[in-house]
């Protein structure tokens, strides 16, 4: 088996690259092409740098350029910005989230248009293969020169400053370096622009966001399964003639994988059958149309399917752009200055994921109230799936607390930061993107999306064996059940519930499932 990830200049990186580099445990390595490429932009800059007026190299930083630097000075001006903007504050970000920061950042100057030596991508390199991450705290990015905060303190420890992670250890990353015989990058030309000057953490948030969201989603197609195999639904809601009759690929994709999750159940009745079958009741007994939670899953799924795939691809096209300034051209023989380093792609778009993300959250929350709700699920089921003593025991009663007041927190952070731009830098950023603001938002949301789903996942395996229709179940969703089922036993009786929540958020973050878009 491959156990590594190379980079080719003309390919660039896709999602799954990132998915293995990040939970494969795969390395990475550098074709000579694109060193090549790398090597070939700082060559034709450090010659052409000679006697020019270039921003960031021989002038001061933002509201600054309009002061020229001495060239006694050019390189202190690079460790001046990497120092004075390690400024972070709050939470560290997690370890996570930092290495595929770095792969985006890596993925920018592989693009061969910042000017940067071929030791930096080689030390980014080393980082990411040897699991040595650095501090980066969450706060401080407006998303408009970029994340220059967080990436600042990056840029900290590639010149042997500041603190990093290594071996779950948060550690001076002199130490760390000493360690793993690795020297400290020094500045050539630009580096300390380059490296703090993007969109590079935003991005890579973005990218385990969607990566995250995309398992999430699986699990709400799953979740929606079983809930119209416990509620034994009509299955013509989930019919591709229905659901082709609307124009949406989404819509029909949620169809298709419903189809095939359903494939073979017993428990859910067949409009077909019972139309050529003489009814005679007056008032009947089971649902015509179940509720819109169950019925409308593809409609309401779709849209959150079709999202998904925009954000992949405006999240791949980011991870393989240069988001530098200035852009250093050797080919025009040329240096462009503009803001390939705003942010508001990648803000845009974790706003409409977060969005998708608790639309989703609502739909899973609204199952497991029919699943709670006796008087709504018409008495199939017990209050709160209790299977003790009612009155005695509660079920899952509380867990409902739970899921009702995370989707609500959920529904509060959607509110979007796209549009919250606040003038900073002497008005130098007059409009800014706030994209790193939108992206760890969008993750606070996916996470409160998983709770949710967890707790989903407890009463929907309750339920199951309430009903004892684990033998009529789809093959597929019976598979569920019983991995559910070989960590979560039935209970009847009240217990602690919050490991278990736990325990199910860990299953369903990390179990392997078809999840291809």
């Amino acid at each position: 088996m491959n156990k590594t990830i190379t980079y080719k200049t003309q390919e660039g990186f896709s999602i799954n690259d990132i998915k293995e580099l990040l939970f494969g445990q795969k390395k990475l390595h550098l074709s000579p092409d694109s060193l090549q490429k790398v090597d070939k932009c700082y060559t034709f800059l450090k010659k052409y740098s000679k006697e020019k007026i270039i921003y960031g190299i021989n002038t001061g930083f933002g509201p600054m350029a309009q002061y020229r630097i001495d060239d006694d000075f050019l390189k202190q001006l690079q460790y001046n910005i990497i120092r004075s903007h390690s400024t972070g504050a709050g939470a560290p970000l997690p370890p996570l989230y930092v290495k595929a920061s770095m792969i985006a950042r890596l993925s920018t100057f592989l693009q061969g248009y910042s000017g940067v030596h071929t030791d930096l991508v080689g030390l980014i390199t080393q980082f990411i293969n040897r699991d040595i991450f650095p501090y980066i705290p969450e706060h401080g990015s407006v998303g408009a020169s970029g994340d220059l905060v967080q990436l600042a303190h990056i840029a900290l420890t590639l010149i042997g400053e500041g603190e990093v992670y290594y071996k779950g250890k948060l550690t001076p990353t002199g130490q760390v370096m000493k360690a793993e015989n690795i020297k400290p990058f020094e500045i050539h030309i630009r580096e300390g622009l380059s490296v703090t000057n993007g969109t590079s953490v935003m991005t890579g948030i973005g990218l385990i966001n969607l990566i995250h969201a995309r398992q999430l989603m699986e699990w709400a197609i799953v979740a929606s399964v079983m809930m119209n195999e416990i509620a034994a639904s009509y299955d013509d809601m989930m019919s591709l003639v229905l659901n082709g009759a609307k124009r949406h690929c989404g819509q029909q994709a949620i169809a298709r994988k419903m189809n095939e999750w359903a494939a073979g159940n017993q428990t859910m009745k067949k409009r077909e059958i019972e139309m050529n079958s003489r009814n005679t009741e007056k008032i009947f007994k089971h649902k015509v149309q179940a509720y819109y939670s169950l019925r409308c899953v593809p409609q309401i799924l779709g849209p959150v399917w079709d999202e998904l795939k925009n954000a992949e691809k405006v999240l791949v096209n980011e991870l393989n752009s240069a988001c530098d300034n200035p852009i250093v051209d050797p080919e025009t023989e040329q240096v462009y200055h503009g803001g390939n380093f705003h942010g508001d792609y990648i803000s845009f778009e974790m706003d409409k994921l977060k969005i998708a993300v608790t639309k989703m959250t609502m739909l899973m929350e609204r199952q497991l109230n029919y699943l709670c709700h006796n008087r709504i699920n018409d008495d199939i089921l017990p209050p709160f799936l209790n299977l003790g003593v009612l009155g005695l025991n509660y079920g899952l009663q509380a867990a409902q607390f739970t899921a009702t007041s995370t989707t609500a927190e959920c529904q509060t952070l959607s509110n979007p930061m796209y549009v919250h731009s606040i003038p900073n830098n002497n008005d130098n950023q007059d409009i800014v993107s706030m994209g790193a603001n939108s992206a760890l938002i969008a993750k606070t949301v996916i996470d409160n999306g998983f709770q949710v789903m967890a707790i989903h996942f407890m009463a929907l395996v309750q339920a199951i064996d309430y009903l004892k229709i684990q033998k009529r179940l789809s093959k597929k969703t019976s598979a569920v059940y019983d991995e559910i089922r070989s960590f979560f036993p039935i209970f009847a009786d009240d217990t602690p519930k919050y490991k278990d929540i736990e325990t199910m958020k860990d299953f369903l973050m990390t179990k392997t499932i078809h999840n291809e878009l």
